[in-house]
């Protein structure tokens, strides 16, 4: 399921109704009917695909073109949208960042028996430790967290609830059930109940986002951006301790974790950078 703001999605409805009033009334033009319909087909999908599909779509065209971002003054975006560059007094810094999808990290922690979880959370300074101190290089590390609102936090966890169950209940009634499907929904439902569970005790739910951004130094800016990328993939191997799914940022996100030093965003595009790693 893709999440979306509401400028995004009136965007969208308003361009796909645009196409879709061409496409029916290209009748009018004889034998271009068809040419004009299948236009305006792919427009349509060339719309999802661009907020779909940002992060692989924005670089390509950025690529094709050469378009290099200018966010403020002796900094720019390279084509490759994967980094922001500053180039000051003949030397260039080079800063890129990494995401790390915490979902995934929470979801298995629920699954652990305390004694477990107990034993996790203690070795936890000793991983963090050993981390930082095989790092040779300066870097950051960011945790953006923005409260959810609890009513339709709840909404989501009963309907995904209710998916699993009527799953479950689909599998069960099969001619040849899979046992080890049963048991996986069975597991999913039972998380899904233990949050909601938590919320009834009072817990209030929280996105987090998790940010690693490091800079590299050259005299050219090839140097600048290979030193960068070896920088990203070291602490891509050395956090994979903490069993994150840890990635490289590409895309327009890079302008808004640039942003990120110098101010919060405001909440429509705070919500927006938070659904992406749902």
């Amino acid at each position: 399921m893709f999440s979306v703001d509401t400028n995004t999605i009136v965007y969208i409805s308003v361009c796909s109704l645009l196409a879709i009033l061409v496409a029916a009334a290209s009748s009018a033009y004889g034998t271009l009917a068809i040419v004009i319909a299948i236009l305006a087909l792919l427009t349509i999908l060339l719309i999802f695909i661009i907020n779909y599909a940002d992060f692989l779509v924005f670089s390509l065209f950025t690529k094709m073109f050469k378009i290099r971002q200018i966010p403020a003054k002796d900094y720019y975006i390279p084509k490759s949208n994967d980094c922001v560059v500053k180039y000051v007094n003949g030397i260039y810094y080079a800063t890129g960042y990494l995401t790390a999808n915490v979902y995934s990290y929470v979801f298995t922690m629920e699954q652990v028996q305390q004694e477990e979880e107990e034993a996790v959370l203690s070795e936890a300074p000793n991983t963090w430790e050993r981390i930082v101190s095989n790092v040779t290089f300066p870097f950051k590390y960011h945790i953006l967290v923005a409260a959810e609102d609890i009513q339709q936090y709840r909404e989501t966890l009963e309907a995904k609830r209710g998916a699993l169950e009527y799953r479950l209940s689909k599998e069960m009634s099969a001619s040849t059930p899979s046992q080890l499907t049963i048991e996986d929904l069975q597991r999913q439902i039972s998380i899904v109940q233990a949050r909601i569970d938590r919320l009834s005790s009072g817990e209030r739910p929280l996105n987090a986002i998790m940010y690693i951004e490091s800079t590299a130094v050259g005299v050219s800016e090839k140097e600048a951006l290979d030193t960068l990328s070896n920088q990203l993939s070291h602490l891509q191997t050395m956090f994979s301790g903490f069993d994150l799914n840890i990635v490289r940022v590409v895309g327009r996100e890079v302008l808004l974790l640039f942003r990120l030093n110098y101010f919060i965003p405001p909440r429509e595009e705070l919500e927006l950078m938070l659904s992406v790693q749902k």
